[in-house]
């Protein structure tokens, strides 16, 4: 699909302000509420927009503690991982997974309400799988940046 400088403008604003009307929206990039509507429509329908979310604070909501967890499956091989990206998908733990090169295969947001509870997690999600040959836990002590705005530099659209 291929973006014009509205929709980049469409884009950048939303990143930061979903909670904006169409009708602001659409003063913002100078165009009606309708236009607004519709270009949402098509960035929606074509996944541009991947998703509409609140960013909750964990702590609020008995979540406080978060760890980035590095794991090596057994072998790489495509069921592998495919099944294990299943299972990240499936568990709401884990906040955000990646499939990355380097010295492990993901890297893991896993998010729980004490070391305890991360325990029995690393217990029934890590340990019982067999096709897990290791993972590594680091212990996030403070959110520094939390969100996923993406950087759009108009000058790349006309």
């Amino acid at each position: 699909m291929k973006l014009d400088r509205l929709d980049a403008r469409l884009l950048s604003i939303m990143q930061n302000y979903n909670r904006y009307s169409t009708e602001e929206l659409g003063q913002a990039v100078g165009l009606s509420a309708t236009a607004v509507q519709r270009r949402l429509k098509r960035l929606r329908d074509e996944g541009v927009i991947e998703a509409d979310v609140s960013i909750i604070k964990p702590k609020t909501v008995g979540r406080p503690v978060a760890m980035l967890v590095l794991v090596s499956l057994e072998r790489e091989r495509a069921d592998i991982v495919d099944r294990f990206k299943q299972s990240i998908r499936q568990t709401p733990e884990v906040m955000n997974g990646y499939y990355v090169t380097g010295e492990s295969d993901f890297v893991l947001i896993v998010t729980s309400q004490s070391m305890e509870d991360y325990e029995v997690f690393t217990r029934k999600f890590f340990y019982e799988n067999p096709d897990i040959k290791g993972f590594k836990t680091m212990v996030i002590m403070d959110r520094v940046k939390v969100g996923f705005s993406m950087p759009i530099d108009l000058d790349d659209f006309s």
